[in-house]
């Protein structure tokens, strides 16, 4: 252990030599949220399935909202999948600190760790609806196309935002612990400013500039455009999302590591 240097000595290096404990609490939070659960790793997609159900009766159905003529049913299971990847993200690295308070009082250890694997983790279930997606795109007669190969890069930004979601709320979460309550209220309405069950096009285009100030459109359109290569990549939108999410990040990184020092005495 050593003084800090200077604002931005993130010491992210210690990080990358403390790897095996990072997949250790990985793989820990992975077991413990199926464990002793009768459907298991169904849970995993039982989520996202309902969740489309009922935005294609409602939204498909009887709304009759766009879907850039797609089905309405992959069009929606696409944007709930990468949202629920988010969300779930930033639930999970917003509220680790607390729930790993023994382990944080107890030893030293790159407190990064905790809410990097928080992000991580979500990946496995979002491997698995992404091949429920699949093989509801295969069942339309939809394929997808050379564009598939964007998937990882556009996973990387959603993680990145997702991180620095939570590396701002886990230090609040440990001083002001209703962040806890108003987080799920903050990622409901989070969910319908996203383009998830409707298109980015029903948008005016007076309010285009400040609806793409949503880092999510740009990951959740980037995302569809991959999957199913439709249309034309916006770069425009995608490009506000990845400085929005850059800076987040970057200022996300100092606030937690500045907060650091006092996380085992608050908590």
């Amino acid at each position: 252990m050593r003084p800090s240097r200077g604002l931005f000595d993130l010491e992210l290096g210690d990080v990358w030599r403390a790897r095996e404990l990072l997949f250790v609490l990985m793989m820990r939070d992975v077991q413990v949220l199926y464990r002793q659960a009768i459907l298991g790793v169904a849970w995993a997609i039982i989520q996202p399935v309902f969740a489309v159900i009922i935005f294609t009766i409602i939204f498909g159905h009887f709304a009759r909202i766009a879907s850039d003529g797609l089905p309405y049913s992959v069009f929606a299971f696409a944007g709930v999948l990468i949202w629920t990847y988010f969300s779930e993200s930033v639930r999970r690295s917003a509220t680790a600190l607390v729930t790993d308070a023994e382990l944080v009082r107890k030893i030293y250890f790159p407190r990064l760790i905790i809410p990097l694997g928080s992000v991580i983790a979500p990946l496995i279930e979002f491997s698995i609806g992404f091949v429920i997606l699949l093989l509801l795109m295969f069942w339309h007669g939809l394929y997808p196309s050379w564009h598939i190969l964007a998937i990882p890069p556009l996973l990387l930004v959603a993680g990145a935002l997702a991180l620095s979601m939570g590396l701002w709320l886990g230090p609040l979460n440990v001083r002001f612990r209703d962040i806890k309550h108003t987080l799920p209220f903050m990622l409901q309405i989070w969910m319908y400013a996203s383009p998830i069950v409707y298109p980015p096009s029903i948008v005016p285009p007076e309010w285009r500039w400040a609806y793409s100030l949503n880092p999510m459109v740009g990951v959740i359109d980037g995302f569809r455009w991959a999957v199913f290569g439709q249309g034309q990549l916006n770069l425009d939108t995608l490009g506000i999302s990845v400085v929005i999410i850059a800076a987040l990040l970057v200022s996300g990184l100092v606030f937690f590591k500045r907060q650091e020092r006092v996380f085992a005495d608050v908590i």
